[in-house]
């Protein structure tokens, strides 16, 4: 559809012609491609059904529109403006209701269900096979068997539910675009980094504050402005701005989301029991590893009855601490003193500053690392490729990529035997108000492997932080947890562009929530090998490697409060559970009230309430799906990423025939067979815990 660029099928996208005013006429096009296909599978006759015109035909039926949307969504997240998201708002009752109504259209369903109960499925392939399965499953969990008038309600609630969580998201982001803080006191940023100092400046001075003769520095609620005062700022009065500044986003004025979290939480409800579950952890866990709302959050309670007593030690440690260094009696720490005495303290343990580590981690220098790794490692080969932004509404070139702002870079990713193009992708690092808070990966085409005469189309993907931005001159020098960050969303991709599924619907990220997570955080582990570092950890003007004592502090510092970190993940998974598991006992009580009664034993005793993270938490409210009532799948992975690393220790980090191991069995698989069978083919048995707890010294 050349006429159309949100659904042009160009694989290099022309970003500059994705503007507001094609997003009405290129949307409804594709409605109604999808339609009229759709329409076509209900129209063969039962005795000419085959695999090809109904389930195969299905999964292409709506795959313009998706790419149409999944490209608006993404510039959502990235370019956020008023007219396009006007634009948006107005397709997305649209849409919403399409896609709802494709499993609660009956001749539709029945046609699919007959052929799925037909001799024919038998001499399907295995993928193919599954691929049945698994459509004819979210069919009935979108209400395919339902009486007509429920199915009625079922269409009225996902269109609810889609317009809430959009909301919520929108919220979220305004809030976060609004609050600034402006220090023209420099006397305010002592025990603040050079690096948090220089960044807040600029910022000041791109928003066309303060001069060279009185300077001033401005703050927002990006992680890379806001965490750096909370743990090193000396001033008390700063660090409690901050804190209330992040407590506020979601929850103030027009951008409060409190009733939205109820309004989600319980559309969801009503959906569960719609379909006779009893509640939405049920129905949304229920081909997940784990099974269950209540397999979940036994998991959750195991875990906290291991670690509360190593939490509460820490948690008494720090107030003695600060009791000693300020020689006032022991009391509980304000929540903005937390971050502070926790790095006052860990420097004074272990000798360690994670701002001596910041000159080894460049960001280019980082990215080149991690492709070298992972070439060695998976196979492939990883080369930048030379791209161009154009303004919104410019003209096209038809010679260059594009990309949708001037950070932006991209990528394609080769087999290494081969020579195919197995993907390409996007890197977008750096924060702008404009962009959504967090780090995330995404894809934009999903690829297939070659078949027989027909060549492999590559996949094309994006990864996309808020990082620690250069400063003028000055390359960005990251942290080593963003690192991690770069690792981890670097994993997902790998996830979706090492691919070989044939059925697009069952390739890459396509799995159960408590699985996705394993390949992002499996690489996490190498940024913690003193050999995997060489790849990438060089200082920015010498090109030496991490020193050895340097290294030996880091990992000595490792797991620093290991017990709080490892609490703070089961908190948020506790509340997301509890939440979706019983919110009859919850629904539209104050949410700091709740909050604080779920997680009695899960926050550490502080002198000041904390509001709750629920009107800001992305993850479970700014989409119908999303991670609601999956949240304890980052730790569940967790389990599954130290267990699995340790074949990698076994056999050598940088083993290249572990690595293509690993490609293998599991990045390469998708979800083409049941995961737990893909883990046991790499690991040769069930997962264990006892790894995980040994690495965060809790064994």
């Amino acid at each position: 559809m050349p006429e159309h660029p949100f659904l042009a099928e160009k694989f290099h996208i022309r970003w500059s012609q994705l503007v507001p005013e094609k997003v009405e006429v290129d949307i409804e096009a594709g409605i109604l491609e999808a339609q009229q296909r759709i329409d076509e599978i209900c129209s063969v006759p039962p005795e000419q059904l085959t695999y090809g015109n109904t389930f195969a035909a299905l999964e292409a039926a709506t795959e313009s529109l998706s790419r149409g949307w999944g490209r608006l969504n993404h510039l959502s997240s990235v370019r956020d403006n008023d007219a396009q998201r006007s634009a948006l708002n107005k397709m997305l009752p649209k849409v919403t209701a399409f896609h709802a109504s494709i499993p609660l259209n009956a001749k539709l369903w029945a046609t699919l269900k007959s052929f799925a109960e037909s001799e024919s499925v038998k001499n399907l392939d295995i993928v193919s096979g599954r691929f049945v399965e698994e459509t004819c499953a979210e069919f009935r969990d979108a209400g395919a068997d339902l009486p007509a008038e429920k199915k009625a309600r079922m269409a009225q609630l996902q269109s609810e539910l889609a317009e809430a969580t959009k909301k919520f998201g929108e919220n979220v982001l305004d809030s976060v675009k609004e609050w600034e803080l402006v220090v023209e006191d420099e006397a305010m940023l002592a025990g603040l980094p050079e690096s948090a100092r220089a960044s807040a400046r600029a910022d000041a001075e791109a928003k066309g504050l303060g001069s060279p003769e009185t300077p001033c520095w401005r703050f927002n609620m990006q992680f890379p402005s806001f965490y750096p005062v909370l743990q090193y700022a000396d001033s008390e009065e700063l660090r409690k701005m901050v804190f209330e500044g992040r407590g506020s986003i979601g929850r103030t004025g027009k951008f409060d989301n409190s009733t939205l979290v109820w309004k989600i939480v319980e559309l969801r409800q009503e959906k569960a029991e719609l379909l006779g579950f009893t509640n939405f952890a049920d129905l949304n866990l229920q081909r997940s590893m784990v099974g269950n709302g209540g397999r979940a959050l036994g998991f959750i309670e195991d875990l906290h009855g291991r670690i509360v007593d190593a939490f509460q030690n820490e948690c008494r440690q720090l107030e003695n601490y600060k009791a000693q260094k300020t020689g006032i009696e022991t009391t509980p720490l304000e929540p903005w003193e937390v971050s502070y005495w926790a790095e006052k303290q860990r420097k004074e343990q272990y000798d360690f500053d994670d701002e001596d580590l910041r000159p080894y981690f460049q960001v280019d220098n980082v990215m080149e690392g991690l492709f070298g790794l992972t070439s060695r490692l998976f196979g492939v080969t990883i080369t930048p490729r030379q791209s161009v932004f154009l303004e919104p509404g410019a003209s096209p070139s038809e010679d260059k990529i594009e990309v949708w702002h001037p950070e932006v870079s991209f990528y394609d990713l080769h087999d290494s035997e081969s020579g195919e193009l197995l993907g390409s992708f996007y890197a977008d690092w750096h924060p702008r108000e404009s962009k959504r808070s967090g780090a995330w990966m995404n894809y934009l085409e999903t690829g297939l492997p070659g078949n027989g005469d027909k060549e492999r189309k590559p996949h094309l993907g994006l990864i996309t932080g808020n990082l620690t931005k250069p400063i003028g001159d000055q390359p960005a020098l990251l942290t080593h947890s963003e690192v991690e960050t770069i690792f981890h969303e670097f994993g997902h991709l790998l996830h979706q562009l090492l691919s070989d599924v044939p059925v697009k619907s069952l390739s890459g990220v396509n799995v159960p929530r408590d699985w996705v997570e394993l390949p992002s955080q499996i690489m996490e582990n190498f940024c913690w090998d003193r050999e995997s570092l060489n790849f990438f950890a060089r200082h920015h003007e010498t090109g030496e490697s991490i020193p050895e004592d340097l290294f030996q502090k880091m990992i000595a510092a490792r797991n620093y409060l290991s017990a709080s970190a490892t609490m703070r993940q089961l908190a948020l998974g506790k509340l997301d559970l509890e939440l979706h598991i019983q919110p009859g006992a919850y629904l539209d009580r104050d949410l700091d009230e709740v909050d604080q009664e779920i997680l009695k034993n899960y926050k550490a005793l502080l002198a000041s309430p904390t509001p709750t993270i629920a009107r800001q938490f992305n993850h479970l409210f700014d989409s119908p799906g999303g991670y609601a009532a999956g949240y304890y799948s980052y730790k569940w992975s967790e389990v599954l990423d130290a267990d699995a690393f340790t074949r990698f220790r076994a056999e050598g980090v940088l083993n290249p025939d572990t690595g293509r191991a690993f490609r293998d069995q599991i990045l390469s698989k998708g979800n083409s067979r049941p995961v737990d069978e893909l883990y046991r083919d790499f690991m040769g048995r069930d997962p264990e815990l006892q790894p995980l707890l040994e690495r965060n010294g809790l064994a």
